[in-house]
């Protein structure tokens, strides 16, 4: 397992934060973020700034669905850019932190397991992680990601950015396995593949699209195996990194499978 406690997600968060900001002062304001590449830095830096202003105003209002949030100004200096992320990621981190973490608190998914505040929690760590990540590629100066956090991106990329089944949808598994294996932490997530179908609320019919979805291990010998450090595979899933990252084994179908749906566009 793979999870980490609700402190030390906030810890993760104030730090990767804090390591984005710190690499964006130094950088110069139209530097492309070549993993994003319509961004350039003070796009990066707004963007973190949004979405950290989004998720305090869940977690202000929780258990409410942000029906009533107002999008923020965009300053229009990087100084001003700069400031606007400080001081939203102060109150954000505030309000995080005087939450309990068993409090229900919206989030898009819909799953019952992630309508608390320990999950956003979570997935913020993550979108600081990677966004820190996109900040130092544009800066040209990359540093490890903390392994146990890595670790932990691996599943959550796969489980809930990836893994996500609305409810006029359904998957139909195969008896084939991916295996995601982490070389320097001793974990693994293990996915089954798939496909999906269903018929959208506008009415558009989806049929036979490959999928997948995190399971446990199954007891049997996995059909593909990607291997590498947690801090590359979470990279490499986040579309951070070439296949040089990673070592690839197994079945070419399944190769292909997988490679569907991990070539859908996440930010």
């Amino acid at each position: 397992m793979t999870r980490l406690d609700h402190t030390a997600y906030l810890d993760h968060i104030r730090a990767e934060s804090a390591r984005f900001v710190s690499v964006l002062e130094g950088c110069a304001p139209d530097a492309r973020v070549p993993s994003c590449p319509d961004w350039d830095a003070a796009d990066l830096l707004w963007h973190l700034t949004e979405v950290q202003h989004f998720w305090e105003h869940v977690v202000r209002l929780r258990p409410a669905a942000p029906e009533d949030y107002t999008e923020p100004a965009r300053p229009a200096t990087y100084d001003g850019l700069l400031d606007a992320f400080r001081s939203t990621h102060t109150a954000f981190v505030d309000a995080l932190g005087s939450a309990d973490p068993a409090d229900a608190a919206w989030f898009w998914s819909g799953r019952p397991e992630h309508q608390h505040v320990s999950h956003l929690a979570r997935r913020q760590a993550h979108e600081a992680l990677i966004h820190r990540l996109d900040a130092e590629l544009a800066a040209g100066r990359v540093t490890a990601l903390p392994p146990a956090l890595a670790a932990d991106g691996i599943d959550e990329i796969l489980d809930v950015m990836y893994g996500g089944l609305p409810p006029w949808g359904r998957f139909e598994p195969r008896e084939q396995y991916a295996e995601f294996r982490a070389t320097d932490t001793g974990t693994s997530v293990w996915v089954q593949v798939g496909t999906f179908s269903g018929t959208a609320p506008d009415g558009v019919e989806r049929s036979g699209e490959p999928d997948q979805h995190v399971v446990a291990e199954p007891g049997v010998a996995a059909d593909l195996v990607v291997t590498g450090t947690a801090g590359d595979l979470d990279a490499w899933l986040w579309h951070r990194g070439d296949d040089d990252l990673v070592t690839i084994t197994g079945d070419a179908g399944v190769r292909a499978h997988v490679g569907a749906v991990l070539g859908q566009a996440i930010d």
